[in-house]
C-alpha cells in the first residue's frame, strides 16, 4: 500500500542540546501547524540518519541524536504521526543492519529509505551492505523500502530503474528547485513498468541561506548545468521576502504536480525545513497543499 502522506522532515538535533530541545521542537511544529491551518495534515515525520563523514557541510557537523533516540522523544508529543527515515547501510554488516531495521520498524517507522556512502567517499567504499542490495535482502522485514531519486543526476534513469528492480517501493526525491522531475518521470513511465510511489520533496529557503549556503550545498553537483540553474533559483529565493518566495514556490509546485499527477505514480509530499521550522515555511507549505494534497 502506498504511504499517501504529507511528511515533514525534522533533522535530529545535536546531542549537546539535550532531550528537552527535541521535545520543544515537536511542540513548535504543533504550534506552527495550528497557526497556519496545518493541524492534522502531517501524516509522517521524516528523520534522516546523519553520518559523521559529511564533514564538508557549511554547518559544522556535531554529534547528532540517533534517529531512534530522537523519534522516541518526539513521538509522544506528535499524536497520530508515524515515522519515515533514511538509513545508511554501507557501514553495517548484514546481521547488524537487520537488527537495526527491526528496531526501526518496531518503533513506528512505516518507510525506510536506504542510502550509501556520503559524497566525500566513493561508491563501494564501506564494508557494510550496499543500499541496492538492502532493497532486496530486507524485503520481508521492511515493506516500504525507499531509494533516493535525483532527477538532475546523469544516468539516473538507469540507476533508478535498477533500484526499482531490486525492490524499491518508493523514491524520495532530492529537494526540487526546478520541474526536472516532470521530464524524468515522463520518460521513466514510457520506458519501464515500474510505478513506485514518489515522495516529492520541497524545501523552504530562508534569508539565512544567503550567508550559509546549506541548501546550495545539499543539491550540489559540480559541472551539472541543470543543478547550477537550481542553485541560482535557491539564491533568488533566499533574497526575497516571504510573500514573494511563496509565489515562486507555489508556481514551481503547480508545475511539478500538474506534470506528474497523471503519469500513474502514487504521490506523496515531503517538506524540508533545513534551517528549522518557521511560520513563513509553514505558510508556504499551506498554500502549496491548498493547491494539491495527497490526502
Amino acid at each position: 500500500m502506498p504511504l499517501n502522506t504529507i511528511a515533514l522532515e525534522l533533522v535530529p538535533p545535536n546531542v549537546e542540546r539535550g532531550p528537552q530541545y527535541a521535545v520543544d521542537e515537536a511542540h513548535k511544529v504543533l504550534e506552527l501547524a495550528a497557526a497556519t491551518g496545518l493541524t492534522g495534515r502531517f501524516g509522517h515525520i521524516m528523520i534522516p540518519g546523519m553520518i559523521d563523514e559529511d564533514d564538508d557541510r557549511p554547518v559544522e557537523m556535531k554529534p547528532k541524536m540517533d534517529v531512534l533516540e530522537y523519534w522516541t522523544l518526539i513521538r509522544p508529543e506528535l499524536p497520530g504521526m508515524r515515522g519515515l527515515c533514511t538509513q545508511v547501510t554501507s557501514f553495517l554488516g548484514r546481521d547488524a543492519l537487520g537488527r537495526r531495521l527491526t528496531d526501526l520498524s518496531g518503533a513506528g517507522f512505516d518507510g525506510i529509505a536506504f542510502v550509501g556512502v556520503p559524497r566525500t567517499m566513493k561508491d563501494g567504499e564501506g564494508e557494510g551492505v550496499a543500499p541496492t542490495d538492502a532493497l532486496s535482502i530486507y524485503a520481508d522485514l521492511v515493506p516500504n523500502r525507499g531509494a533516493i531519486l535525483i532527477p538532475t543526476r546523469d544516468g539516473e534513469q538507469g540507476r533508478f530503474t535498477f533500484k526499482c528492480g531490486q525492490g524499491a517501493t518508493y523514491g524520495m526525491t532530492q529537494l526540487l528547485y526546478s520541474d526536472a522531475i516532470v521530464g524524468f518521470l515522463t520518460e521513466f513511465a514510457k520506458t519501464t513498468e515500474h510505478r513506485p510511489e514518489i515522495l516529492l520533496s520541497f524545501g523552504f529557503v530562508p534569508k539565512m541561506e544567503s550567508k550559509v549556503g546549506l541548501i546550495t550545498w545539499l543539491i550540489q553537483d559540480p559541472g551539472n548545468a541543470a543543478v547550477a540553474a537550481e542553485q541560482e533559483f535557491v539564491s533568488r529565493l533566499a533574497s526575497l521576502e516571504p510573500a514573494d518566495k511563496r509565489i515562486l514556490m507555489l508556481d514551481l509546485y503547480k508545475r511539478v504536480i500538474d506534470g506528474v499527477a497523471d503519469l500513474g505514480f502514487p504521490l506523496s509530499v515531503h517538506f524540508e525545513v533545513a534551517y528549522g521550522a518557521s511560520k513563513p515555511a509553514f505558510e508556504t507549505f499551506a498554500e502549496m497543499l491548498a493547491y494539491w494534497s495527497p490526502a
